[in-house]
């Protein structure tokens, strides 16, 4: 924990790469900031790189054992990231790709280093994305940049993605880890019941569309205005104007 920000490190030596073993780790670790009372979170590695995909040894040994399934928690690795009720910030550097890729699509921020390279590569093994990529490039970039991203399989640099919109915020190398910080703590000083709310809303914009959430926002924005955090930022900008109040989470 730094502060209110959960910090969740990959170090699974030598390229982060994703089984059943690190799915069910990451939705362990978003128990522990659950628990922690996180208000928001940072995803990122410390090795060379944020991840190279999925353990593909691993993957075509499951398929064989089990005759074509892998159990490997994807569904729940999503549901984990989704269901947390506050933010969640990818800090990506080096080579991000396949399932790597896949966890910062999931996230609700991504702040990425300008000399990173990310992109859909399973293709190239005879996969598509596994875990939501394809959906989530579709949402973002629109279908044929999707369709581009998975059918072709190639890295892309931080702009061309942030150009895009399939990523939020690229930075120089150097200034990485700060600028995810500073994201990172300006959200979990934030009203976190409201970006909780704002999550779902979001969720179900994609997934049943506007005129749902729509019909959604009465029971979803209840716990906003019964938050102590409304009545504290109301009485701030009363008291001494917009952006003062100091919010608790709660």
């Amino acid at each position: 924990m730094d502060g209110a920000v959960a910090v969740l490190t990959l170090q699974a030596a030598p390229y982060n790469l994703l089984d059943h073993a690190m799915c069910e780790e990451i939705v362990a670790a978003l128990d522990w900031a659950r628990e922690q009372g996180a208000r928001a979170v940072v995803l990122r590695s410390a090795l060379r790189h944020f991840s190279a995909g999925a353990d593909l040894d691993g993957m075509l040994e499951a398929v064989e054992r089990t005759g074509g399934a892998i159990d490997w928690q994807l569904t729940e690795v999503l549901e984990a990231f989704n269901s947390f009720p506050a933010p969640i910030v990818a800090s990506v550097h080096g080579v991000c790709v396949g399932g790597g890729f896949e966890l910062v699509l999931a996230s609700d921020i991504s702040v990425v280093a300008a000399s990173a390279k990310l992109g859909s590569v399973e293709v190239t093994v005879g996969l598509h994305p596994l875990m939501g990529g394809i959906q989530r490039l579709v949402q973002r970039a629109g279908e044929a940049r999707g369709k581009e991203m998975a059918m072709l399989g190639r890295r892309y640099d931080a702009a061309t993605l942030e150009r895009w919109g399939v990523i939020n915020k690229v930075v120089a190398d150097e200034h990485l880890a700060a600028a995810t910080m500073t994201l990172a703590q300006e959200l979990a000083h934030g009203p976190t019941l409201c970006h909780a709310a704002t999550k779902k809303l979001a969720a179900i914009t994609v997934s049943d569309g506007v005129a749902a959430a729509d019909a959604a926002m009465a029971d979803v924005q209840a716990a906003i205005f019964q938050s102590a955090d409304f009545r504290t930022g109301v009485t701030s900008y009363r008291e001494k104007g917009l952006g003062q109040a100091r919010f608790e989470g709660r």
